[in-house]
């Protein structure tokens, strides 16, 4: 019989140009679906005719709710190897297989430098008013060299992250609550002797942390309000650990130089969302983990996730270490 599997949040429609799709002709349909779905009843009605559902990322939650009205599903197969998103105890009642994806951390470290460049330097709007016809340099750029990067995190992320801050020049330190000074000093950086005294001395800010109970909303009002009137503020980690409406705030009152942000409370971001339109934003849709080596990589191991779970031998299985 013929299975069925749907590759959802598409956006770009390519899903299909990566991984060898090809070797499962004869045993899976597969099926581009681009449209976000609205809540959980499009979201069941669009998934109710699939076998095998391909998510991406944690855009698309799965909680029991919604894998309790897909008695069809048998496999979901998630971008990543760690998906906070999806109810696995729920999954295994229901029979449902559960398994992951290898990625790489060199996207997001690349859209972060191109964020915080693109901040320092003004490229949006320079590039604009080139095009436009506009005044000729109407911003002073923000100097790297010699200044402070302060990361929020250091794992595998903000460590890549801190040597690129390094190779500029600048004076990195970085904080997080199980940071060692041993990890500090393996990374070549300062260890900030406090999340305040990070944020009150860095002339840019960037967040590499896991989102969890300890790093929800750990940068609100009170945490912004350390920050230099000439930091810049960069996150490419995830939405909830800074304030959304903290830093809409200290955006359109201009306490902060300017944030690069690249995720959101809700995406794809709705039309109408303040976030479309704050002042001294730089905003990306969620482009960390969009790139050619990524997608190659998701695409490619989901379609030999299906291969195995065919063979009967599931691979890469979540959560990790379940046999």
């Amino acid at each position: 019989m013929l299975l069925r599997c749907a590759v959802i949040d598409d956006f770009q429609g390519v899903g299909g140009e990566f991984g060898d799709w090809a070797s499962l002709a004869g045993q899976v349909e597969v099926v581009s679906l681009r449209e976000h779905p609205a809540d959980e009843d499009e979201l069941v009605a669009a998934l109710a005719g699939f076998d095998i559902v391909v998510t991406l990322r944690e855009r698309v939650a799965f909680p029991g709710s919604v894998l309790g009205r897909l008695p069809r599903l048998r496999l979901l197969i998630a971008s990543g190897m760690r998906n906070s998103v999806i109810d696995y105890a729920a999954a295994e009642a229901h029979g449902i297989t559960v398994c992951g994806t290898q990625s790489s951390s060199a996207p997001p470290v690349e859209l972060t430098w191109a964020l915080l460049l693109g901040l320092a330097r003004g490229l949006v709007q320079e590039n604009a008013a080139l095009r436009g016809g506009g005044p000729w340099q109407s911003t002073v750029g923000a100097d790297l060299h010699g200044r402070r990067l302060g990361l929020l995190g250091l794992g595998k992320i903000g460590g890549k992250v801190a040597q690129v801050g390094l190779a500029f020049g600048m004076h990195v330190s970085a904080w997080s609550q199980n940071l060692s000074k041993e990890r500090a000093e393996e990374v070549g950086v300062g260890l900030a002797p406090s999340k305040e005294d990070l944020l009150a001395t860095s002339d840019f800010v960037s967040v590499h942390l896991a989102l969890g109970d300890r790093t929800r909303g750990l940068l609100g009002a009170a945490e912004l309000a350390l920050l230099k009137p000439t930091t810049y503020l960069v996150n490419t980690s995830r939405a909830a650990i800074v304030d959304q409406d903290a830093l809409l705030a200290a955006l359109h009152e201009g306490r902060i130089a300017g944030a690069g942000v690249d995720v959101f409370d809700t995406e794809p971001l709705p039309a109408g969302h303040p976030m479309r339109t704050a002042p001294r934003l730089l905003a990306t849709p969620h482009l960390g983990y969009v790139s050619h080596a990524n997608y190659t990589t998701y695409y490619g191991q989901a379609v030999e996730n299906i291969r195995a779970f065919l063979a009967g031998a599931p691979v890469r299985r979540l959560p990790q270490g379940m046999s």
